[in-house]
């Protein structure tokens, strides 16, 4: 669960670490009251859920009450990469004279968390790491023991030697480290961090993405969720039984088996297609799941063609055959749909399919072969 910058900061906050000052608006007086509170000049941030709002013109400075109204009026009409921007946070401009950038995050490879600092800070951090490796310092953590002290001593005098700044900056990270373990985070992270005038360091972003699958622990969050359209898609499809998750392409996919359906993505991929979707059906599937997940997929406008590719041991093809039946009848489906049944009551299915525009076939590599010629004709 991706938290919006707001409602990290107040985290940061509890746990003592150095935030500048602001609060959060939903329209433009409220801005300006705010503004009016804590002194101009003020920074506006749009709120949404993506990675380069100011590089979107959603990150903006007011020097005037003038001009905090018109930009806050500006800010919450825009879109950034598909979201609409709800909220702004304001909040009080400041002199920076040096950034950093530090995180917390889960490595796979090694199987620990790991503190990653950069002074490289107010940059994509995968920016840098691509471009200027050398500008990035990890320390792993050792999942019994946790965070030393002089390990955060460490990463911060590699950041710089100014001893009135280093002392700071460890603190700032064994408080972020904090925030990181109780929230059981995937992510915690400020970037930039910010020495500003009187050698004092600031938080000035923040961002925190709480591991789902811990949020058992923690039921006071989930009244925290701020769902994105994408986001809600896949609440419902969990609601109504089956696993989806939106791509850019525009091939849908229906199947059962998320081996299978990696698979089947990786030969759409493989003959020159491109997936609009991840969907798995489960192990058992009705007809009312199958119409529900051919009607989600269609939602989808780039969607030029649909592949169903089935492997029947649980899951019944002829089960399967009626709910295309009966997805056909309660959603309209003006794009070719290619069907795969293989299994149990296979014969079945391909009866119940026989005279119907749906597009058979036996073999795998035949569908996809058909799927990506046809989405790719239109």
């Amino acid at each position: 669960m991706n938290l919006q910058e707001y409602q990290s900061r107040e985290f940061f906050k509890e746990f003592g670490i150095p935030v500048v000052e602001g609060a959060v608006a939903s329209n433009r007086e409220e801005a300006l009251e705010i503004a009016k509170k804590i002194g101009l000049p003020i920074v506006l941030k749009a709120q949404v859920l993506v990675g380069g709002r100011g590089k979107a013109g959603g990150v903006k400075v007011a020097k005037t009450e003038e001009e905090v109204l018109k930009l806050a009026d500006e800010i919450l009409t825009m879109e950034i990469k598909g979201l609409k921007v709800k909220k702004l946070l304001v909040a009080k401009a400041v002199n920076i004279l040096r950034e950093f950038y530090v995180g917390f995050t889960v490595d796979r490879v090694s199987k620990r968390n790991v503190l990653i600092v950069s002074n490289a800070g107010g940059v994509d951090i995968e920016e840098v790491a691509k471009n200027t490796p050398e500008k990035i310092f990890k320390i792993y953590i050792d999942p019994i023991m946790g965070l030393f002290s002089y390990e955060a001593k460490k990463a911060s005098q590699r950041l710089t030697e100014d001893m009135n700044i280093a002392p700071k900056i460890a603190d700032i990270i064994e408080k972020l480290y904090k925030v990181y373990i109780s929230l059981d985070g995937n992510l915690a992270e400020i970037n930039p961090l910010a020495v500003v005038e009187g050698n004092n360091v600031l938080a000035l972003d923040s961002k925190i993405v709480i591991d789902d699958n811990a949020l058992f622990r923690h039921p006071e969050l989930e009244a925290l969720r701020e769902t994105t359209e994408e986001e809600k898609l896949e609440l419902e499809a969990k609601s109504k039984g089956f696993t989806y998750i939106k791509l850019n392409g525009n091939i849908g996919c229906l199947v059962n088996g998320a081996g299978l359906a990696m698979a089947t993505m990786d030969l759409i991929k493989l003959f020159g297609g491109d997936p609009a979707n991840f969907l798995d059906i489960g192990g058992s599937s009705s007809p009312e799941k199958v119409a529900s997940a051919i009607e989600m997929i269609t939602r989808d406008k780039n969607v030029k063609a649909i592949l169903i590719n089935i492997f029947g041991g649980i899951t019944r093809c002829d089960d399967v055959a009626n709910g295309l039946l009966k997805a056909l009848e309660m959603t309209k489906v003006d794009v070719p749909i290619v069907v795969r049944l293989t299994g149990t009551n296979e014969d079945k299915a391909r009866e119940i399919l026989k005279d119907t525009p749906l597009i058979y076939t036996d073999s795998m590599v035949d569908g996809v072969t058909k799927v990506v010629e046809l989405a790719n004709a239109r």
